[in-house]
């Protein structure tokens, strides 16, 4: 790993290509660094006088020196005395107050043509006092960034007015939470914890659904915020309509808000999403490197994440330089297990088979029992397992229309809460469909 002090000796080293020796020397030389995060590095000077020095004749060259060695923007802060650096410290300590939305601003999150709707909502939303798009709801793939944007929203909002109340929570910890405190005699704490918000944040609210009193508790939660014209802010995996097991009362009121996707990102946006990991994380990374990387990594942001994780261990651990080599160690796992998206006509395949009918009858007319449960469980397995529209998934039987198939999945995830024969049958078939040829 590029320690903090390797990386300022590199950039004096950059410096020193265009400056004199008596000028690093007069400038830079009791010039130490503070702190090298999120595109930013801290350095610290003695004097005021420096200070201003630093400023003024020679911050482009540092900027200049960071680019060159990370392919991005930095900024970069000078500060000379102790208050200054108490300020710094107790600033960063506040932020450490809402833990979940520490790091996370919209600086750092790099837009592109999959996800410039969605930023701007988010930035809308962030920056504005007027409560306009209420809720907001990202819905995408996992690892595609969502999360960023709702906790830079929280972030923002933080900086801007530290004394709202903000409440962070995950689908699947809200229903623990209502358990615990239904379990403990305190559900009025738990509503007052979550009714009082000024800014409600959910992520991953389809883990709600199916949940009949998780639901209804959200349900109320939901409008007291909204009546008291407080921003809620929400994802989820899959728009709301696409939800078969969400409550149609909830249904209704997230499209009553503003709805916006991220898709994978682009070619061009997983450069510039490689660059920007690589500074976060204080990785010298060759272009060379880099473009290997965006060629043969497209899932997410996550694994782009995770690729560069493990360059950085490799770094640290084996002290050896990042060439393309170490590139491709690092990311071979990840090609060779990047998500395998099923085609729908394998899922069909598996599940014909598993239940001994015929792939005619699984897709066709036929309503018999023998076929109609397998059907159903097909396009369950169908919009689990691939991207396909439930339009789309219709198509695959015999154009049956969007009612239809939205049934069938409300009726296997119903039932597959109930038994547990169904669950395993259902893991079983994705195993099959899962399994090499």
């Amino acid at each position: 790993m590029n320690s903090l002090n390797d990386i300022w000796s590199e950039i004096i080293k950059i410096l020193s290509e265009e400056l004199s020796p008596t000028t690093i020397n007069t400038w830079f030389l009791d010039c130490t660094p503070v702190e090298l995060d999120d595109c930013k590095l801290v350095l610290h000077t003695p004097s005021e006088f420096k200070k201003g020095i630093l400023n003024e004749r020679f911050l482009p060259q540092i900027k200049k020196a960071l680019y060159n060695l990370f392919s991005t923007e930095f900024e970069v802060v000078i500060l000379c005395s102790e208050a200054e650096m108490r300020a710094y410290t107790d600033q960063k300590r506040r932020d450490n107050e809402l833990p979940e939305i520490a790091g996370y601003t919209f600086d750092r999150f790099v837009v592109g043509p999959s996800n410039k709707f969605a930023h701007a909502a988010a930035e809308a939303v962030a920056n504005n006092d007027d409560i306009t798009y209420n809720p907001l709801l990202i819905y995408g793939n996992s690892g595609l960034g969502k999360t960023h944007l709702l906790l830079s929203i929280g972030a923002t909002i933080h900086d801007r007015y530290p004394n709202k109340k903000i409440v962070y929570i995950k689908g699947d910890q809200f229903t623990n939470e209502l358990i615990k405190s239904i379990r403990e005699g305190t559900a009025e704490d738990f509503r007052t914890k979550y009714r009082n918000a000024d800014l409600f944040l959910i992520d991953d609210i389809q883990f709600i659904a199916g949940k009949p009193q998780t639901q209804e508790e959200f349900f109320h939660t939901f409008n007291n915020i909204y009546e008291a014209g407080h921003q809620i802010v929400i994802t989820s995996d899959r728009p709301p309509k696409d939800m078969a097991a969400l409550d149609d009362r909830l249904r209704t009121r997230f499209e009553g808000g503003l709805l916006a996707d991220i898709e994978p990102p682009d070619y061009e946006t997983r450069v510039a999403i490689i660059k920007n990991k690589a500074a976060q994380f204080g990785l010298i990374i060759s272009e060379e490197a880099v473009n290997y990387i965006a060629e043969n990594v497209k899932a997410n942001i996550r694994q782009l994440e995770g690729v560069i994780k493990k360059l950085t261990a490799y770094k640290a651990i084996l002290n050896t330089e990042i060439d393309l080599e170490a590139v491709k160690r690092a990311i071979a796992d990840v090609i060779k297990n990047e998500d395998y998206i099923p085609q729908p006509k394998k899922i069909i395949q598996e599940t014909a088979k598993f239940f001994n009918v015929s792939e005619e009858d699984l897709i066709g007319k036929n309503q018999s029992k023998k076929c109609s449960q397998p059907r159903q469980i097909s396009m369950y397995l169908i919009r689990t397992l691939t991207n396909l529209s439930l339009q789309d998934i219709g198509k695959e039987f015999s154009g049956r229309n969007h009612a239809t198939v939205l049934t069938s999945i409300r009726n296997v995830e119903d039932m597959s809460r109930k038994d547990t024969e169904l669950m395993n049958i259902i893991r079983d078939i994705t195993a099959n469909i899962n399994s090499p040829e």
